[in-house]
């Protein structure tokens, strides 16, 4: 105390300079502690942020025109559920099915603007991507047997997956609904019968309707979902559809006669987008492509097997099925060959259609190859 008070003014100054110094150094200290533990919080709310963004689900709606219930629906919901447990719930598939987002066309402007992810479409829909998926589809009579078709699906899958690739879309599967007959109100048994009938028309497609015209047919064209009220309403009287799809939608009703003629395939894919596909956690997508060609194949095996029970319910509920014999054969076999000089080159690219041509030609000649 004593030596406090007899302390020098000057070391008194110079000690109160001190202290107010180290007050300063202080809080300067604290200042800059306080700003690092704000900067840290920031970077790990942003690191947060960040991962959760990386972590978020990614949400792929799919619209299709099978009903909901049917083999087919079931088969993607079951692909749905592999995928979630195979990305670790970050992809999850919601399906729209009996036609609820529109016609095929409807699907695939919706696919590219966001509005759906994927798709479960006919060759008409996918035609809409790359028109050379016609080749598989638009060749009446061209096939003799489901391996022929197997056949040159395969042929052609590498090429038309890259095209469709091109054209922003990553094909997840492959699949039919088998061979596509003619439902009608009145008995159908030759082309000159049908000539006289007002036969549905996939709309959209204008080429389809100038060749039939041309060909002597009447075509009308409508959407998918407008064919049974048409059937009703007499707009249309005969459509070609697979026995599937004629029994899901009760077709046979007003249109109660089946002709027995392989007319042709009902062929498709399932398909995504591939900015959606590239989205998807790379880890993920091995699994994901493995369920989805495996629902592919359950698909096939499905459809093809439920279009002879199909026709079997339908008998049950009146359909008359009028069989053929090789020579009513051999008159729809000409009158569809008469029509390709205007298929190729319209409704199927010309170099597809030489291509389809040239390989059921080599397959035929070769024994054993295709039955």
């Amino acid at each position: 105390m004593i030596m406090n008070l007899r302390t020098k003014p000057q070391e008194r100054v110079r000690r109160g300079e001190n202290s107010a110094s180290n007050r300063i150094v202080r809080l300067s200290r604290n200042a800059i502690a306080k700003a690092t533990l704000l900067s840290a919080m920031c970077l790990t709310l942003a690191s947060t942020f960040s991962s959760l963004a990386a972590d978020a689900p990614v949400r792929v709606r799919l619209g299709t025109l099978v009903p909901k219930g049917s083999s087919y629906f079931n088969h993607l919901q079951a692909m749905g559920e592999q995928w979630r447990q195979a990305s670790g719930g970050a992809v999850t598939l919601t399906i729209y099915p009996d036609g609820t987002m529109g016609g095929e066309a409807d699907m695939v402007r919706r696919m590219r603007v966001g509005q759906l992810q994927a798709g479960m479409l006919t060759a008409v829909g996918l035609s809409e991507i790359e028109p050379a998926v016609t080749g598989l589809q638009n060749l009446p009579m061209a096939f003799r047997s489901l391996e022929e078709v197997d056949y040159i699906g395969e042929k052609l899958r590498p090429m038309l997956e890259q095209r469709l690739r091109d054209k922003g879309f990553i094909v997840l599967f492959w699949g039919d609904a088998g061979w596509v007959h003619f439902f009608s109100k009145e008995r159908l048994v030759r082309p000159d019968d049908l000539k006289k009938m007002k036969l549905f028309s996939w709309a959209g497609n204008a080429d389809q309707v100038e060749i039939y015209k041309a060909s002597g047919f009447n075509p009308v064209p409508l959407e998918t979902l407008d064919i049974l009220p048409n059937l009703q309403t007499g707009l249309i009287n005969a459509v070609p559809l697979p026995p599937f799809v004629a029994l899901a939608s009760q077709v046979d009703g007003p249109a109660p006669h089946m002709l027995d003629l392989n007319w042709a395939p009902l062929v498709g894919a399932t398909v995504i987008s591939r900015k959606t596909w590239d989205a998807i956690p790379a880890a993920a997508r091995e699994q994901m492509t493995k369920a989805a060609q495996e629902a592919g194949r359950k698909i096939k095996a499905d459809s093809r097997r439920e279009s002879t029970e199909s026709v079997e319910a339908m008998q049950k509920r009146g359909l008359k099925v009028q069989k053929i014999t090789p020579e009513i054969e051999a008159a729809w076999r000409e009158a569809a060959e008469a029509v390709y000089p205007k298929i190729r080159g319209k409704l199927v690219p010309a170099d597809i259609f030489d291509e389809v041509v040239k390989l059921l030609k080599e397959s035929r000649a070769t024994p054993g190859q295709t039955r």
